[in-house]
């Protein structure tokens, strides 16, 4: 039995359990993480992330870092994928910066993931463990215990479902709800820069758009790496072949496309496809001392870019809750779920309705979408997306007043 009646207990190492761990570990709580791969890492490709995050990143103690090690590109295109029209376009230039006040990042997920890992080993009261597979949990009343595949037990004062889109810990919430797969298959490459033909752009996030296909790439790492993911919608997305047989069904799928998606297409690895889905949004992921985090709770497409964003301000939003509760977990974390719902649901649904448009079948349905985003001048695009990339309120802003004192004495005197 591993127990501290006073950590919290995080179950799942990504971006959102380990920006969890920190962002409560920088509140004086104790936190163990439990991941049940061999090491806590993370998968190397490219996010992207909106003005929004850097107000959490900057309570993490952690923006800079991040600012230091991502690209900021000039613009957002979105491209006709056969006459490489553009269609729309989102720049990232001073009128932007008037409207938000922070930039528009891609990074590599590796070093946004050492980042966190790095803070969170130096905060000596945040434990992590590998190589642990949780299997289910009971909320005892006073405390929580959570069981292990290998029947080992931990216990704590809460916990934490950050488990991504197969949650465990929302199976057992929500034991009929499952992720609704989209039919979509995405593969990803990362290339060194000098061997990316010249004719294809290298400064911006760059869309390709088709009829039930899309193909998006961007720079990493000071330029030096070219970011791709090729993603269709295929009848084999949930089974596994081989990489000639990958390569056949994207050039059947990608054929007639513009030279510059052909030159980009020439340069994947497909020995690896990802298959793409999401969760419906649901209004309950908060019982007791249990809640769920990140893409447990709220999985979405990627067409906003926004899992990534969405569990970081999951964490700097719930840590900041837990630090002025006075060890009422259960009220925080019902808290949090009253007040992240509407937004992260958003993100889920507007998602969904841009999937569709990104990836328009009909011939009509494009028509009307050309016209549509070409009547639109960026200062329409910076105020539709206001709502989603500027920084949100954190509780204390609020009115929710600290009380005065030690973090780490409050927290263990509340809590025992």
């Amino acid at each position: 039995m591993n127990q501290n009646p006073n950590q919290v207990l995080i179950v799942g190492g990504g971006l959102g359990g380990l920006s969890t761990a920190l962002a409560l570990g920088k509140k004086g709580i104790p936190v163990r993480l439990l991941e049940q791969s061999e090491q806590i890492g993370a998968i190397g490709y490219g996010i992207q992330m909106g003005p929004n995050v850097f107000p959490a990143f900057e309570q993490l103690g952690m923006a800079d870092a991040v600012r230091k090690q991502s690209h900021m590109p000039s613009a957002l295109l979105m491209l006709d994928a056969y006459s490489g029209e553009q269609l729309a376009a989102v720049p990232f230039d001073a009128s932007f910066r008037n409207w938000f006040s922070e930039p528009y990042v891609a990074i590599h997920r590796v070093d946004l993931h050492n980042i966190l890992l790095d803070a969170c080993r130096k905060l000596p009261n945040v434990q992590l463990d590998q190589s642990v597979t949780v299997s289910e949990f009971h909320d005892l009343g006073d405390r929580v215990r959570v069981s292990t595949a290998d029947g080992r037990f931990f216990e704590g004062a809460a916990l934490i479902g950050a488990d991504g889109l197969r949650s465990v810990v929302r199976s057992q919430m929500h034991p009929k709800d499952e992720p609704r797969s989209i039919g979509y298959v995405a593969h990803r490459t990362i290339v060194p820069m000098e061997s990316v033909p010249g004719s294809v752009r290298r400064d911006e996030v760059v869309l390709w758009a088709g009829p039930a296909f899309h193909i998006i790439y961007y720079p990493l790492r000071n330029c030096t790496e070219l970011n791709i993911v090729a993603v269709f919608k295929t009848d084999t997305y949930a089974q596994k072949k081989d990489p000639e047989a990958h390569k056949a069904e994207l050039r059947n799928i990608y054929r007639d496309t513009h030279p510059e998606m052909q030159a980009v297409l020439d340069l994947m690895d497909l020995s690896r496809r990802w298959p793409l889905a999401d969760r419906d949004p649901i209004r309950h992921w908060a019982k007791g001392r249990v809640t769920l985090l990140g893409d447990s709770a709220h999985a979405t497409l990627q067409s906003l870019a926004q899992g990534a964003g969405m569990a970081i301000e999951d964490a700097v939003y719930l840590a900041a809750l837990l630090d002025v509760a006075n060890g009422d977990i259960a009220s925080a974390f019902l808290k949090f779920q009253q007040d992240r719902v509407v937004r992260t649901s958003r993100v889920q649904l507007e998602s969904r309705a841009l999937w569709d448009v990104y990836h328009a079948e009909n011939e009509i349905v494009r028509d009307v979408r050309r016209q549509q985003y070409q009547e639109r001048a960026a200062e329409d695009y910076y105020r539709c997306l206001a709502w989603l990339w500027k920084p949100i309120e954190m509780p204390i802003a609020l009115g929710i007043q600290r009380n005065s004192g030690a973090n780490n004495n409050r927290w263990n005197h509340r809590t025992k």
